[in-house]
């Protein structure tokens, strides 16, 4: 009885774990193909290895087979200076060329962005690992590592070495290929002839939601899906600033209900409409009902070519009167290459995320979209203010001081007494007479 006994417990145990699919062989590409790129891909030592080459395109390995839900295990190790990745839930164009999410190999030592995730051809980064430090350490370059793509429904989430790097919402891919990736050189001739490799690459598709690893809620999770709080946002605190509906929440700057026309509500897009570029002429800056004092600030924004915008807080209608737009502190929203704002000011204090007439973004780690949705971060902590683009801090000053004083003092807010100094104030989205689209503006009080 005993054995028995110890037999069923055995065999329960056995069926709590994984159920594990081998997806190679570590002989030959048995289940794979090369669908694009002219990259070698060949089986060495029971690994997979590719090397980078001369030319643009991208070249990738994938899976004969489609997969939906999926746990995905593999080990990797690239040499320094190689781009890679794993794409999953990835597709063909037109073309034959690969799109969708990819699970970042990275062979920069100073940037350090394995485990991030990347929508190659169509969105960008999904996830960078800026929004997650100790992630980017987990990678260990020039070794063998363990890489763990979680897609189960709408959640993605990817681990180097055990530790959680990536934590995404998306729904605009269900299911799709997996691919190996060898990034095109561009030119760079360090990328020639370095490796990349892959081997013991295994997945499990049988309830993957129930082998889901647990974590502790302290790396940032970013939500694409839009306007819409995921659970785990609720219980940290965020709130939806706009519904993706309504004008609920929102009014004019110069009035005490939404305005009749230069705005309109489209596909979830909150959209100010194009009037010759006329600054606050049409429908004029809208603001919060509410007004906001410590609070991180996510608005998605999407610009139109040679718009002018901004997405302004302390804003203090009752106290500021102006015939242009009203006055607060600005995070700039620009077309650099082709707005004139952009050779104005001091030193580019006018340019994309710069803090408008005060200080200059540096953009240099930031990559904008351009005709794509781009994310403005506003942190506020009592008089200590950052901005980030695309989940790059890109400045940060400190307000009530005697040097933010002088800085107001020789700029066009000069005039407006106490300017940026005041303990709450409204946000407000600008209306520069430039199509702009705004989503996902979502608020965490702190």
């Amino acid at each position: 009885m005993k054995k028995i006994l110890l037999f069923s417990l055995i065999v329960l145990l056995g069926s709590c774990g994984p159920k594990w699919e081998p997806l190679f062989n570590g002989e030959d590409l048995s289940g794979w193909k090369q669908v694009t790129g002219e990259a070698p891909y060949t089986v060495e030592d029971g690994c997979i290895v590719t090397e980078g080459i001369e030319g643009r395109m991208n070249s990738f390995l994938a899976t004969e087979k489609e997969y939906d839900d999926f746990i995905l295990e593999f080990e990797f190790k690239m040499d320094e200076g190689f781009n890679s990745g794993v794409q999953f839930r990835g597709h063909l164009d037109t073309a034959g060329r690969v799109y969708g999410y990819q699970f970042e190999m990275c062979g920069n030592p100073a940037r350090k962005w394995t485990g991030g995730i990347y929508d190659e051809r169509r969105r960008g980064w999904l996830y960078k690992m800026t929004w997650n430090p100790e992630g980017r350490d987990a990678n260990r370059l020039g070794e063998w590592n363990k890489g763990r793509i979680e897609a189960v429904g709408t959640h993605l989430r990817t681990f180097v070495n055990g530790v959680l790097c990536s934590d995404v919402l998306d729904d605009v891919d269900a299911s799709g290929l997996i691919a190996l990736q060898s990034h095109g050189a561009y030119g760079n001739a360090q990328m020639i002839g370095v490796k990349a490799a892959w081997r013991n690459i295994r997945i499990c598709t049988v309830h993957p939601e129930k082998h889901m690893i647990k974590t502790d809620g302290r790396t940032y999770q970013y939500n694409w899906i839009s306007n819409t709080l995921s659970e785990r946002q609720k219980k940290e605190g965020w709130k939806l600033l706009w519904d993706g509906a309504t004008t609920e929440g929102w009014r004019s700057a110069k009035g005490e209900t939404f305005p009749e026309q230069g705005w309109h509500i489209e596909n979830g897009e909150l959209v100010v409409e194009a009037s010759d570029g006329a600054e606050a002429r049409n429908g004029g800056d809208i603001v919060t009902v509410d007004q906001y004092k410590n609070f991180w600030l996510s608005v998605d924004f999407k610009i139109t070519k040679g718009a002018n915008s901004g997405i302004k807080y302390f804003v203090r209608p009752d106290l500021y009167k102006s015939d242009a737009s009203a006055i607060g502190c600005e995070f700039q929203i620009l077309d650099d290459k082709n707005h004139p704002d952009a050779k104005l000011g001091v030193e580019g204090n006018r340019t994309l995320a710069s803090l408008y007439d005060l200080i200059r973004a540096d953009k240099q780690d930031a990559w904008f979209y351009d005709g794509q949705w781009n994310t403005a971060w506003v942190k506020v902590q009592g008089d200590y203010v950052e901005h980030w683009l695309n989940g790059v801090k890109v400045l940060d000053y400190v307000r009530n001081t005697q040097e933010w004083n002088a800085l107001v003092a020789y700029s066009k807010y000069r005039k407006w007494e106490n300017f940026g100094n005041h303990e709450t104030g409204h946000i407000l989205l600008q209306d520069h007479g430039d199509e702009v689209h705004f989503k996902n503006i979502l608020i965490k009080e702190l």
